[in-house]
Parts: C-alpha cells; sequence; structure tokens
C-alpha cells in the first residue's frame, strides 16, 4: 500500500501545471527509504554489482534506422546539422515527414536476443541493460499510458521484455535505461521552422497539437534546462517510469542525468525503487539505481564515457561505448584493446564497465562487433578471476600515463608500464595494460622495504600459463622474467601470494626523450606532461594526440636529454580549423612563436615548421609548447613535436 494517502492517487496529467506542491509528491511504495538525501545514505550497493564488474547495454531504438548516430530525432529539426541535411536528402522535409515517420521503419527483423544474450554471457558480461526510452519519447515495453511505444509501433514486440527473457534465461542481472526526464526540453526543436530557404517558416511536424503526445507541447518560457522544471511533465515522467519499474522490477535502472529534476519527484523514485525491492529481500534493496551525481553511497554514480582519477570507496560505472551510441555508418569500432584496459582501469578503481555492443537497426551485429565479442571471450576466459568478484587493493595500479577522472575523459594510450591491482580470495593480482616487448615487468609497488619486514612475497605465477616465471624481490620491485610465447596481446595478468603486502612508495617516472641516431627528437603526445583542467591525450585511428585543448591557459611539457650545446629547429605536427592562433615553443631560455594552420579535420596534422631554438649547454631541459595569448587562444590537436639539429 503507498504511503501516500489514496485520495491523492493518479493525478491528471492536465491538471498537474497548477498543481501545489504537497499535490506533487508522488505515491511510492512503504518502507524504510524516504525521498531525502538523509533516507537515501541508508542504501549499500548489493554485492551482485560489486562483483559482476561488466555489463552490455542495448543502447537501440527508432533512431538507429538512419544509421546517422545519436541525437537523430533532436539534430533532423536543427536546420543545418549534419542530421538535419541527411533527413532531407534522404526522407524529405521535417515539415512533411518528420521523427514519427521514421518510427514505422524500425522493423528490428532480424533481432535475435536469444542468441546475442549467449554472445554477451560468453563475452564476459554479467549484467545486461536494455534501453527503456530515449530523449525521442518512444518505449520499448508495453505501456498502458503512452501509445508510442514498440508493441504497438515499428517491431511490434515487448523490446525490453524479450531481452529480460533472455538475461534471466542465461543468468545474467537485467537493467533498463530510461533518457525520459531531458526528453520534454530536448525535443522542443521539433516544434521550429527553417529560418531560411524555401520552406523558411513552414511547421516542423513536432507543430502539429495531434502528435503532442511524441513531440511534448511547447515549453515555457525559460525551461531549457538539461531536466525540465515543469511539475506537469515531471509528474508525467514519474508515472512512466514507475510503469517501467513495476511491471518489469529490474535489477538495475539507470537515468541519463543526475537525479532527475534534482526534486522530490526525482527522489520519490529512488526510494519506490529501494522500498519495492527491499520488500522481498528481508529489508535489503537488492538493486542498483544509476545517474551522473556523486552519490556518497545513495545510489551508483555513473560516468559518461569517463573514468575515476583513482579509488573511490563507493562502487561506480562507467557507460561508454564501441561507436557511437546509435548506430552510425561512420563510426570506426573500438578495438578490443581498448574495452579491455578501460574494464581493467575501472575494476581497479572500485567501478563497473558498461557498454554499449552497437547493434544495426534490424537487430544484428556487423561482424567485426562480433569478432570483438569473440576475442573478449577468450580473454575473459583467461583473466576472469582478477576482475569477478575482486575487490580494489590499497592502490590501483601504477605506470606512465596519469589519467584525470571525470565523465568524457576515456581516450588514454596504455602499455606494459601501467600496471593495475586487484585482489580476491587472498590473491593480489597484477595486471599489465600490455605484454611487454623484452618478457619482464617490474611492478615497483611490491618493492622489498629496505632493512624492514613485511611486503613478503611466496610465489608468482602467470594467468593463463602452466609455465613458471622467474621473478625476485628487490628495493626496485618485484622484478618478474615471462615466458617467451605472449598469454595474450593486450596485458599481461599475475597471481601473487605473500604477506603483510603493502605498497611501497613509487616515485613519479617522468620519462626523458634522448635523441636518435641522427640526433633527432621525436617528442610523442603519450610522452607529455599536461597541465591543465582539460587538456588530455586521445586516440584517433591507433594513434594518439593531444586533444581538448580548449583552454588557452593549459600547456604540454616534455623533458629532453639534450647531448651538446647547438641549435634545432622545431616544428608541431598539429591539426586546427584556425589560422591564427599563436603557439610558443622554448626550450632552456629559447623561444619561437608558430601561427595555427587550418586543416579542416581535427583527424587531418599538417606539419608547421618554426623558427630555431638555442641551447647553450648539454643536459636536461623541459620543452614547453603553450598559448602565446591565451585569451585569444583557438583549439589545436597536437600530435608530434619535431627537434631537428641545425649545423
Amino acid at each position: 500500500m503507498n504511503r501516500i494517502l489514496a485520495t491523492i492517487g493518479v493525478v491528471a496529467l492536465s491538471g498537474i501545471a497548477t498543481a501545489s506542491r504537497a499535490q506533487l509528491q508522488p505515491p511510492i511504495a512503504e518502507g524504510r527509504y524516504e525521498p531525502t538525501m538523509d533516507s537515501l545514505k541508508q542504501y549499500r550497493a548489493p554485492d551482485w554489482f560489486r562483483d559482476a564488474k561488466f555489463g552490455i547495454w542495448a543502447h537501440w531504438g527508432p533512431q538507429s534506422v538512419p544509421m546517422d548516430g545519436d541525437w537523430y530525432a533532436r539534430g533532423m529539426y536543427e536546420q543545418g546539422s549534419g542530421h538535419y541535411n541527411y533527413h532531407v536528402a534522404n526522407y524529405g522535409h521535417p515539415s512533411v515527414f518528420g521523427y514519427k515517420d521514421i518510427i514505422p521503419l524500425w522493423k528490428a527483423e532480424k533481432w535475435d536476443p536469444d542468441r546475442l544474450m549467449q554472445l554477451y554471457k560468453k563475452a564476459g558480461a554479467r549484467y545486461f541493460v536494455s534501453m527503456g526510452t530515449h530523449h525521442d519519447n518512444f518505449f520499448l515495453w508495453k505501456s498502458q499510458l503512452h501509445k508510442w511505444n514498440a508493441v504497438e509501433m515499428g517491431p511490434h514486440r515487448d523490446v525490453v521484455g524479450d531481452w529480460q527473457k533472455a538475461a534471466r534465461k542465461y543468468g545474467l542481472k537485467f537493467g533498463v535505461s530510461e533518457h525520459l526526464a531531458a526528453s520534454f526540453t530536448w525535443f522542443q526543436g521539433s516544434h521550429g521552422a527553417d529560418k531560411t530557404g524555401p520552406k523558411a517558416g513552414v511547421p516542423y511536424d513536432g507543430a502539429n497539437p495531434a502528435y503532442q503526445d511524441l513531440y511534448h507541447f511547447p515549453a515555457e518560457p525559460g525551461d531549457t534546462g538539461w531536466n525540465s522544471n515543469n511539475p506537469k511533465w515531471q509528474q508525467q515522467w514519474y508515472q512512466e517510469i514507475r510503469e517501467l519499474v513495476d511491471n518489469y522490477h529490474p535489477d538495475l535502472l539507470y537515468s541519463d542525468s543526475g537525479v532527475p529534476f534534482s526534486n522530490e519527484v526525482g527522489r520519490s523514485m529512488i526510494a519506490h525503487y529501494y522500498n519495492q525491492s527491499a520488500a522481498v529481500h528481508s529489508g535489503r534493496p537488492q538493486v542498483v539505481y544509476n545517474c551522473k551525481q556523486a552519490s556518497e553511497g545513495r545510489w551508483v554514480e555513473d560516468l559518461e564515457r569517463g573514468i575515476m582519477g583513482g579509488i573511490d570507496p563507493n562502487p561506480w560505472q562507467t557507460d561508454t561505448s564501441i561507436g557511437d551510441w546509435f548506430y552510425n555508418r561512420n563510426w570506426k569500432f573500438r578495438p578490443v584493446n581498448w574495452v579491455i584496459h578501460t574494464l581493467v582501469d575501472n575494476v581497479s578503481k572500485n567501478g563497473n564497465l558498461l557498454l554499449n555492443v552497437v547493434q544495426r537497426p534490424d537487430g544484428s551485429l556487423d561482424p567485426e562487433v562480433e569478432t570483438m565479442l569473440t576475442e573478449l571471450a577468450t580473454w575473459n576466459a583467461v583473466h576472469g578471476e582478477a576482475i569477478y568478484g575482486s575487490r580494489p587493493w590499497k592502490v590501483y595500479g601504477e605506470g606512465t600515463v596519469r589519467a584525470k577522472g571525470g565523465s568524457f575523459n576515456e581516450d588514454y594510450t596504455y602499455s606494459s608500464k601501467d600496471i593495475r591491482f586487484t585482489t580476491r580470495g587472498g590473491n593480489l593480482y597484477a595486471v599489465a595494460l600490455g605484454w611487454p616487448a623484452d618478457g619482464r615487468l617490474l611492478i615497483r609497488s611490491l618493492a622489498k622495504p629496505a632493512g624492514k619486514n613485511g611486503n613478503s612475497i611466496k610465489s608468482v605465477s602467470l594467468l593463463g600459463s602452466k609455465l613458471p616465471v622467474t621473478w625476485k624481490q628487490t628495493e626496485a620491485g618485484l622484478e618478474v622474467t615471462l615466458p617467451v610465447s605472449p598469454v595474450s596481446r593486450y596485458t599481461c595478468g599475475l597471481r601473487i601470494q605473500g604477506s603483510s603486502l603493502q605498497p611501497a612508495p613509487v616515485p613519479v617516472v617522468v620519462p626523458v626523450a634522448s635523441a636518435d641516431v641522427a640526433g633527432k627528437f621525436q617528442l610523442l603526445a603519450d610522452t607529455a606532461e599536461l597541465h591543465g583542467t582539460q587538456i588530455r591525450t586521445e586516440s584517433r585511428d591507433g594513434n594518439s594526440n593531444i586533444g581538448f585543448w580548449d583552454k588557452g591557459v593549459d600547456y604540454a611539457e616534455w623533458r629532453v636529454r639534450i647531448p651538446s650545446p647547438g641549435k634545432y629547429q622545431v616544428s608541431l605536427n598539429l591539426a586546427s580549423f584556425s589560422t591564427d592562433t599563436a603557439i610558443v615553443a622554448s626550450l632552456g631560455g629559447s623561444k619561437v612563436t608558430f601561427k595555427s594552420v587550418n586543416t579542416g579535420d581535427w583527424a587531418k596534422y599538417q606539419e608547421v615548421t618554426g623558427g630555431i631554438l638555442t641551447v647553450e649547454q648539454a643536459g636536461e631541459f623541459i620543452l614547453s609548447i603553450r598559448s602565446a595569448n591565451p585569451a585569444e587562444w583557438k583549439p589545436i590537436n597536437l600530435k608530434q613535436v619535431n627537434l631537428i639539429p641545425v649545423q
């Protein structure tokens, strides 16, 4: 029975806009959880989630049909955007052929959830998440509240229900994602019209009142935030997402926002969800609520396409994709090593990985995606004992890549020098994010303390191999010599047993570049020291560059060892859309200034040659690349810096 008085009931949608605050408090299931931050602090993430580590997500729906990528339903109503141009060229003007007309084209005719779930389980997924509804306001479940759903239209199937049956058949926990809270303001462009051209002023189909149950009614002035401030829409969201929760009882519920609407409405959904689960699990909820807001344990915080910079005491999750969020014919899929390294890094920091496996509109997978899943299954069969059911060690790892935490921050190029730790069943696991070319690993965190007892290692074995490894523990670290044949191209996993294992202090290793045989320096993005809040290394087509360099106060440095006094011509390999950005290179007190060039594409690089840098003596120096005028800075991508000796 609901704790809110039955006389409140379900408020009619037409009257909510003028409802009082008391009327807007949604009814929630009876239980210990109240819609307050203090009450939600009682929550603890269930062990199944902490043990699962890896989930697969089907971010899939009608927006897959054009195969033009994410946010199609919004972009097709934004004149001049790529989605708009594609839509007009292939379907017609959105005043005539709108998103409502895309929906019937989504047939999902090759979708076989049973077969896909078998693939996902074999690949290592321990939970599966179905799209419930995206910002397009189309429901993938059998709804009694909203006619725009997959049972009534499109594939004429209960997509959520069929995914759930398959997940339960193969023993995976089941979740749903809701993106509805943002839909109300996100979809407002559908009410507009072209501003220029032959169709200027002709309303898009979203302006037709007959379709407002899909496109929503026009927003009030100023209601432009990610989540609407309109009480009517907030109550509508609650009723519709509650229908999803009450009818399917998912193990995980994901919101594409912070706590929806940042008020009692969103907190009521969390409390309802927890109470409902606690009622059938001896008072302790066995469900997980994900949202993109710091939790302090109240829910599981989610980072979109991001990582934590270190170990978080509360379980958390990264959600990311092997490609675009919806199928995009122009995107290349992520390589399997990227997936594996992201998973290992997350798990070492007390996190999970939720990975979107991109489906075609018909529900099938591209061959290269199936190949990736097969490779992932092979890797997990060997290394899974270091992942599933594990917990973080006292430090997450060591290495040369210094990743800053946060969302939209996931492109790092790791090597065998980057090592991550987990613990399970009395074992310490050290997973190097690559197989060392020379067959040797040095784990500095496991150094033997000088003149002290403790940190005593008894055995070291290689995951996936019966061959012995040779090792010794010194004051420099645990030195391991591996078999000649690699177990994996992507990682090297060690099982370590010992007593009183404590991480030794690891000095920050800053690489120092030396000249090649011709006296030249080639300074790559991966070896740079990056300074700033946004600048970071990213990977494009297998190559690294320094990107997200949007702030003029951010800068990059390299340490170089100059063998003798001399002069060097400096050049930059960069990509930019600007011709007037001034860039300064400095070395040992000598400076030169560059002007950026417009390469027309962030992935298209051009070498820009500058002046001469003079070094008066041999030694180690810092080469710095900065903005000449931070206030006038325009973004660049920097792939490489070259120093060429001048005779």
